[in-house]
């Protein structure tokens, strides 16, 4: 059967191709995505999300929750410096679909008790809506089968400061209350050492993707070109796809090659530090499973493959 799945999504560049991944695999049944406030404006976020749904040919059947527009206690950050508008300045159709008229964090609770034990929840953004969640709900974590959790850094290297990776940063307090929370599989896919070794597209194999000249294809490569530019410039050989990786890893655990397990605290209150993750290999009192690596060329083959498809007719 496939696969009870929720992707709750701050939708900019790899994270549309994250949702590509849940509205495409057969094997994932896609219940939801459900919006949280982090890369881009939120309203942007959002037209960003149907236009991927569009491009899938999902529109109607996959509903769109809005979430929290701002993180817990902090004011939002954006990353539009590296991501642009997430979507290389294409403009969602007027298609007539809005989002559900149900908050995102009640739509969580709802499917998690709907699927209760089976439902696996994807945050590739910042965990406000998990947290929020968690704390309207008591039984929340325990109904939930598996989060699977982009943030952090197993070595404290980080993306938006030194020490903190953007996810994490962007709302550290709600990270705290989520890995804290005793939900009964977490699974953290982190910036490094994973994302920037096993998850990166270097020139070539953009330059593949852009040969298949798809529909879906091509919106990768536009999409992505701001990311790129930012990646590259900084010093990376090529685009992280790290929330993309995160969505397949939760359809197929496989792909994974090493994992640990680790105690994970969120540092909240550091003037330097903020948002920083501590990975604990020390610890009797383990709460996360972090991949500690992956089969980076499988990984982009499957992206290959589904990139190839073409869900809508041209």
């Amino acid at each position: 059967m496939p696969i009870p799945l929720l992707i709750d999504t701050d939708t900019a560049a790899d994270d549309c191709f994250a949702l590509l991944v849940g509205l495409l695999d057969p094997r994932a049944d896609l219940r939801g995505i459900t919006m949280v406030a982090g890369n881009v404006g939120f309203d942007q976020q959002v037209d960003n999300a149907f236009l991927t749904v569009g491009l899938a040919g999902r529109l109607g059947e996959v509903p769109v929750f809005l979430g929290a527009r701002d993180p817990l206690v902090r004011p939002w950050l954006s990353a539009e410096d590296v991501h642009g508008d997430g979507v290389g300045g294409l403009k969602r159709p007027d298609d007539g679909h809005v989002a559900s008229e149900e908050h995102a964090v009640d739509a969580m609770i709802r499917i998690a008790r709907e699927h209760r034990g089976e439902l696996r929840i994807v945050a590739i953004g910042p965990l406000t809506n998990i947290a929020l969640a968690v704390q309207k709900d008591p039984e929340f974590a325990a109904s939930v089968g598996a989060l699977y959790v982009m943030g952090g850094s197993i070595n404290a290297r980080g993306n938006i400061t030194p020490a903190a990776e953007y996810n994490i940063y962007v709302d550290p307090e709600a990270a705290d209350i989520v890995f804290s929370a005793g939900f009964a599989d977490v699974v953290v896919i982190s910036w490094d050492p994973l994302t920037i070794t096993d998850a990166v597209f270097d020139q070539a194999r953009i330059d593949r993707i852009a040969a298949l000249d798809t529909p879906l294809s091509r919106f990768f490569v536009r999409a992505n070109q701001a990311t790129f530019d930012f990646d590259t410039r900084v010093g990376l050989a090529g685009s992280s796809h790290c929330d993309s990786l995160t969505a397949l890893l939760a359809i197929d655990r496989g792909y994974a090659t090493a994992e640990g397990r680790y105690r994970l605290e969120v540092e909240t209150e550091g003037t330097i530090t903020r948002g920083a993750t501590v990975f604990d290999w020390q610890s009797d009192d383990d709460n996360v499973t972090a991949i500690e690596k992956a089969d980076g060329d499988r990984f982009y083959e499957y992206m290959l493959g589904m990139l190839a498809s073409t869900p809508v007719a041209e």
